[in-house]
């Protein structure tokens, strides 16, 4: 039955995992993951190259006084390295059975103590859930040093965005001027939800070296640290899902024809990656606002040759 989203939250999914071919092992890897929303895993990364990473962004850290760091990848090989390693790349095909694109890094020194929110609310894509966060220890994280919180199965909710808080997203002119002026709204929002499903966290506790994969819609967040000082160097890398309309939705609604498609780049191969809808690729990137003219203006001002020219710009 081909059903257009992840195979691990599809209604098929018992019937499909019956029929898959994967060993025992690892269909109880991808029946926790179709579950939970979230898997525990050792990816096996060199440990000289998470130390190379760490040690190469120390210096970064200090001279943009910020603690967290995004797409470095671009400059340095050893993040790079992380979010291509192959263990990763081979355990997303499986889980997604679509190829995975990295296309994002973020690289922190300390923990982030983020309030809870889903990555959904940052990227999403149609169809909906083709995206997934893994997030790589590059020192132990323990109790006292802001560990990450999730909430195991949160991941089958509905995904919500600015629309569901009475928010317009489209009437903001950048993703800097959306979150500074909406972004509270959406994390009061989850907080409340939180509450009201009465639901549990579970705190992450992992060695340097393992990682973590959450489905699109996870909910989670940064704990406090406790101990002041603290260190948490970590790297979470982004990944899409091929063949996607991959887009921003702090800055769309879809309703009424105002979407935010994002440009990204596959970091495995360093190239541009165009959105597609149902194998269709689409050359329109950033706003893409659709203008309407009443028709009788359309008919008087725009030649029919010109109008036709313009609808097929859109599908290249």
């Amino acid at each position: 039955m081909h059903h257009n989203s992840p195979w691990t939250e599809s209604p098929f999914f018992e019937s499909e995992l019956e029929k898959s071919d994967l060993s025992p092992e690892m269909k109880e890897k991808v029946r926790f993951y179709s579950e939970n929303g979230y898997l525990i895993i050792d990816p096996e990364i060199p440990e000289t190259l998470l130390d190379e990473a760490r040690e190469g962004l120390l210096s970064e850290f200090s001279n943009r006084k910020s603690t967290r760091i995004q797409d470095i990848w671009k400059e340095n090989e050893k993040v790079r390295q992380i979010a291509i390693a192959p263990k990763i790349l081979d355990l997303l095909q499986v889980l997604y059975r679509k190829k995975p694109i990295p296309f994002q890094t973020l690289n922190f020194n300390v923990g982030t103590q983020q309030r809870t929110h889903s990555d959904t609310i940052h990227f999403d894509c149609i169809p909906q859930r083709f995206m997934c966060g893994v997030w790589v220890a590059l020192e132990d994280v323990k109790q006292d040093n802001g560990p990450l919180h999730y909430y195991p199965g949160s991941h089958k909710y509905p995904i919500y965005n600015l629309l569901d808080m009475g928010i317009m997203g489209s009437a903001s002119k950048s993703m800097e001027d959306s979150l500074s002026r909406n972004y509270q709204s959406y994390e009061d929002f989850i907080e409340e939800f939180v509450k009201v499903k009465k639901l549990t966290p579970e705190t992450l506790h992992i060695k340097k070296g393992q990682a973590i994969i959450w489905s699109a819609n996870l909910l989670h967040g940064g704990n406090k640290i406790e101990r002041p000082g603290a260190t948490r160097h970590s790297q979470v890398t982004h990944y899409y899902f091929e063949d996607c309309v991959y887009y921003a939705p702090l800055l769309t609604d879809m309703a009424i024809e105002r979407i935010n498609i994002r440009e990204i780049t596959d970091i495995q191969t360093g190239q541009k990656v165009k959105s597609s809808y149902n194998h269709r690729p689409i050359s329109n990137t950033g706003y893409s606002y659709k203008v309407y003219l009443p028709t009788h203006i359309l008919r008087t001002v725009v030649p029919e040759s010109l109008r036709k020219r313009v609808k097929s710009l859109l599908f290249r």
